[in-house]
């Protein structure tokens, strides 16, 4: 139904109130079937309480689906025992006016030769859901209204808001163009401005990122407050980050951390994740282990069962410091220039070329977005010329199924078997899993055993991934703890994302391992920092490279809630470098300084220098040298920076929060000297400089007149030792004098008009290649 049908039912409902029954109740086998009575059939509360259900609805199902994705015994536990203890009413609905007000509704009930179960709106031309009160309407013409005025006019207006916010989410879903997206979001807004709770979450976090809609931090707020009002995970959580980080209010860690709460009560998955950092680190809580162990598991649990065959999207962690210094050389991002010239010999035939852009096109990342058509045609290319690795990714697109690919396990093996053939890894696995799974064989645990362990002598993790879960599970072979823990180290080597969650998994539980909270926790913390919400750290950095950075470093500072110390870092470097204007001049420093110690106490060196720096110079705290020698030596120590031992030396040699040790200075001198070559220079000057102080404070220390009185020049030199010392001095003095004589007569002939010889250029046979 249209926005203007819709609207023009609206206005018919009010009209068509004062006619009889008989006029009301007529044949609209055409029409919409709306089926909004449900919630009362399934509640049996009270009208008044059940208006309140209405718009609560949309968010509890959201609660609901986000509970499920959880995945976990201790939840779904919690669950099942409300669901025992609870009593379930038996449903009852009483008819409102009509010609049998009060009576209870009979279902089914026949209406037009067909049996409705529930509530409907067949019949009538305002929409309003009724029921007949017997069994036979045309026999007792009895009947009544399901619900009031006031609530049909609310659940039509809730059906509009809910079709307008669906064609805002199809033009969001089916465009990539940013014109065509920010059309959408004009839909969610008209969608949010009739309280539809989903397009008031796309909305707000829109105006807090400044995602296709102008940054409003205030607007934003407002919107969190009255989502979390309405119970909404997502809006809990954001008021959380905003009171956490202090945008748009005072910064309370105590208020942020009721908000988490609730968000994770609600099933909010990045509101468990900021939760289980905060428990790991300690902030605005006791620090406890077991506590960020329970809310990571949880995270880790969606994330890893979210993991496809093909391995998903690939995570940039791309620090801002390191960029601005080197451009493009730290990110890792392939330049435009570079891609076309990839694709142009793709294009020419270049079967590794295909191979490449297909695996950059398949995974994403590099600057290159996530395109499986693209993936498709250079993989199809490169297997057409013969090319083992382009047949087992496409084997691996086939088993995996998308929009562009469907999903053929038959397909899928012909490849696998083509790739294993010729001794490819990828094919092997992919063989591997067909006959342990049974895909489009029998299955086989020898053979797949058989194929796994050629693809993980061959090094390739997804081989020593499966190889690890058969002798973990003791499937096809003895139960073995220990080759299991094997595997899944040589795979988590390779980045594995599901190696890394078996490790935790081992470790919280203590398989075959001694048990470790801690080293459980960080394993399941790299887990969910693969998670989908990760691509915003691409998006935060794209907006600061096209100059916004407000809101790259509002995207920054959420992130950095959840535990990326790359956001840290890079959320201190944006306030460091005062580029953001949301935030006050005199809150640049200490917020600064807060995300530099986070990133420091994650193990980041150019982050433990800075907390030096920021002490030692005064930014955002008091100027105090021994804190800042205490950061500048864990630098030293643990990371071996030569930045940091070239400031302890100057500190050393100032007496700047340690005691003034000229010895010391240069053995740190020599220390950063010997870490880094870029540090040489600068430690040759330092060297230079101490050589000059450590010669006068030893002047300094001993007595001059005392020293020439003992010195007997005669014996030393000669008796004639004056004339020889004039002498040196003669010859110095002429020799200067005669080179300053030759340096005035050659600048007039240099300053004369001599023609300029132009640089000639190789003859075109020896010109380098263009």
């Amino acid at each position: 139904m249209s926005l203007l049908d819709e609207e023009g039912n609206q206005d018919e409902s009010l009209e068509s109130k004062t006619l009889s029954a008989e006029d009301q109740v007529k044949d609209h086998s055409t029409g919409t079937r709306v089926v909004a009575g449900q919630i009362f059939l399934e509640s049996g509360k009270s009208d008044s309480q059940s208006e309140n259900e209405e718009s609560f609805h949309s968010q509890e199902e959201e609660k609901e689906n986000s509970l499920e994705e959880l995945n976990s015994l201790e939840m779904s536990n919690l669950l099942n025992k409300d669901l025992e203890e609870a009593e379930i009413p038996s449903p009852v609905l009483t008819a409102i006016g009509g010609t049998a007000d009060g009576e209870p509704c009979h279902f089914p009930f026949l209406f037009m030769e067909k049996e409705y179960a529930e509530c409907t709106a067949d019949g009538r031309e305002d929409g309003r859901l009724w029921c007949a009160t017997t069994y036979d309407y045309k026999k007792d013409q009895k009947w009544g209204f399901c619900e009031s005025e006031e609530q049909s006019n609310k659940r039509r207006q809730m059906q509009e808001a809910e079709d307008v916010y669906q064609i805002g989410m199809k033009i969001l879903n089916e465009s990539s163009k940013k014109a065509q997206k920010k059309v959408a979001y004009q839909y969610l807004l008209k969608a949010a401005d009739m309280n539809h709770t989903k397009a008031m979450e796309k909305v707000s976090y829109a105006l807090l990122f400044g995602d296709y809609l102008k940054q409003n931090i205030q607007s934003s707020k407002e919107l969190f407050e009255k989502l979390t009002e309405e119970g909404s995970p997502k809006g809990q959580m954001a008021l959380g980050f905003l009171y956490a980080s202090g945008l748009g209010v005072n910064s309370s860690q105590a208020k942020a951390l009721v908000y988490y709460t609730f968000g994770a009560l609600g099933g909010n998955l990045i509101a468990h994740m900021i939760l289980g950092y905060r428990y790991w680190a300690g902030i605005g809580v006791l620090q406890s282990c077991e506590s960020a162990l329970t809310h990571y598991r949880l995270v880790a649990n969606h994330v890893a069962s979210d993991i496809s065959l093909t391995g998903g999207t690939v995570v940039q962690r791309i620090r801002l410091a390191d960029e601005v210094e080197n451009p493009g050389m730290a990110s890792g991002m392939l330049e435009e220039d570079l891609i076309q010239y990839y694709q142009f010999l793709a294009e020419k035939g270049d079967v590794q070329a295909q191979v490449g852009l297909g695996q950059l096109h398949l995974h994403g990342g590099r600057g290159v977005e996530q395109n499986h058509q693209r993936a498709f045609e250079y993989f199809n290319q490169a297997a057409n010329a013969g090319n083992s690795h382009a047949m087992a990714f496409l084997g691996k697109m086939y088993s995996e199924g998308s929009d562009v690919v469907p999903q053929s396990n038959e397909t899928a093996l012909q490849y696998f078997k083509k790739a294993a053939d010729m001794g490819n890894p990828v094919g092997q696995s992919g063989l591997g899993m067909a006959y342990l799974y049974g895909r489009g064989v029998p299955v086989n645990y020898d053979l797949a055993l058989k194929y796994f362990q050629k693809a993980a002598e061959q090094g390739w993790v997804d081989g020593q991934l499966q190889l690890g879960s058969m002798y973990y599970n003791g499937i096809g072979v003895k139960k073995d703890y220990k080759q299991a823990l094997k595997y899944f180290n040589l795979a988590s080597q390779g980045g594995h994302i599901l190696a890394f969650y078996n490790l935790a998994q081992m470790h919280a539980t203590g398989t075959g391992v001694m048990r470790s909270c801690h080293t459980a926790v960080e394993l399941f913390k790299n887990v969910c920092e693969r998670g989908r919400w990760s691509e915003r750290l691409m998006t935060a950095y794209n907006s600061y490279k096209d100059g916004d950075s407000n809101s790259a470093v509002v995207q920054y500072l959420l992130l950095a809630e959840q535990g990326y110390e790359v956001a840290q870092s890079n959320a201190a470097f944006i306030l460091d470098q005062k580029e953001a204007s949301i935030v006050g001049e005199n809150e640049t420093y200490p917020r600064a300084l807060l995300h530099w110690n986070r990133a420091a106490s994650q193990g980041y060196t150019v982050a433990r220098i800075k907390l030096g720096d920021y002490h030692f110079y005064g930014f955002g705290t008091d100027v105090d040298y021994e804190t800042a020698f205490i950061h500048y030596r864990l630098a030293s120590e643990q990371q071996h920076s030569a930045q940091a031992m070239f400031n302890l030396g100057y500190m050393h040699e100032k007496g700047l929060g340690i005691k003034q040790d000229i010895h010391l200075a240069k053995r740190f001198y020599d220390m950063a000297a010997e870490a880094s070559p870029d540090a040489q220079v600068p430690v040759f000057l330092a060297l230079c400089k101490l050589g000059v102080i450590y010669s006068l404070q030893y002047i300094r220390e001993i007595n001059i007149r005392e020293l020439f009185s003992h010195i007997d020049m005669d014996q030393l030199l000669g008796p004639e030792w004056d004339l020889y010392l004039m002498t040196i001095i003669a010859l110095l003095l002429g020799t200067i004098i005669a080179y300053r004589q030759r340096q005035h007569q050659a600048i007039p002939r240099a300053a004369g008009l001599r023609p300029a010889v132009p640089q000639q250029e190789p003859p075109p046979e020896h010109q380098p290649p263009q």
